[in-house]
């Protein structure tokens, strides 16, 4: 039950991320890392954006209970055979 509040809660959180990037910007700062990285103008918008697709793409992947796989998928040949 945790899980897929979680999943939706990313889900949500994704979009305002990527639509109130400005706003995030405004009330939080430029990120020099970003801003050195993604560009002098509008690196931290950038990532930003980043990270609101980054939270779509695993949210619905919670949601549709794909997650478990993929991380195993990536994991999985550092795990020792049993």
């Amino acid at each position: 039950m945790f899980v897929e509040i979680f999943g939706v809660f990313l889900f949500l959180a994704g979009p305002v991320l990527i639509i109130k990037s400005e706003w995030f910007l405004e009330n939080f700062g430029r990120i020099e890392w970003a801003e050195q990285h993604l560009g002098t103008e509008g690196g931290t918008r950038t990532l930003y954006k980043i990270l609101g697709l980054l939270a779509i793409f695993f949210g619905m992947a919670i949601l549709l209970g794909l997650f478990q796989g993929m991380v195993l998928f990536v994991f999985g040949p550092l795990l020792p055979k049993q």
